[in-house]
């Protein structure tokens, strides 16, 4: 499993490292920058995974599955402050947009032209089994041939992203072998 660092940076917070990873890996998707935080990280996660497998517009039998502790709290937060204040009322509809979690798998399946499953989880903690044993399920019933699934959490600008492309082939990113490795204890 390659586990080599790709990018880090010094600067300090999620904006910032988001717009120099994203001028880093080249990335041409203008709409990056009016997404919310959890959508960035997201994307940014599935794009470098994705790109590094060349796809072509026949490649898009990839199911999105993702998980995460707080949803879109983090956002749904940002938009209450736009309606709290009844003398300064400015509700935001690019905010509003992105209060719920499965908004970044629309991204990401834009982008990349993705039609298959997608679904996205809320759990107490990082729950790799059931994300494994869900896409596992999806290759072997045959609704898809390969599945991005992960972890990805930003809430109070703490952020975490873990993601892995797999197919029953192991000709992608990761093998469903390889993760069974991992998370079986």
């Amino acid at each position: 499993m390659d586990e080599t660092e790709v990018f880090s940076s010094a600067t300090d917070g999620f904006t910032a490292f988001s717009k120099e990873a994203y001028k880093n890996f080249e990335i041409n998707y203008p709409k990056f920058f009016k997404m919310d935080n959890l959508s960035k990280l997201a994307f940014l996660g599935a794009d470098l995974l994705l790109k590094k497998q060349g796809l072509n517009a026949t490649d898009n039998d990839i199911a999105l599955i993702l998980a995460n502790k707080s949803s879109s709290l983090d956002t749904d937060a940002t938009y209450q402050e736009t309606i709290a204040d009844k003398e300064n009322y400015f509700p935001s509809p690019a905010v509003f947009v992105y209060t719920l979690p499965n908004i970044c798998i629309g991204e990401i399946s834009i982008k990349h032209k993705l039609y298959a499953e997608n679904s996205f989880f809320i759990f107490e903690d990082f729950n790799p089994k059931f994300l494994k044993e869900y896409s596992e399920f999806l290759i072997q019933s045959k609704k898809t041939t390969q599945v991005l699934w992960g972890w990805v959490e930003y809430f109070k600008k703490d952020y975490q992203a873990t993601m892995y492309l797999i197919s029953k082939e192991g000709k992608q990113v990761h093998s469903l072998e390889n993760i069974t490795k991992i998370y079986t204890q």
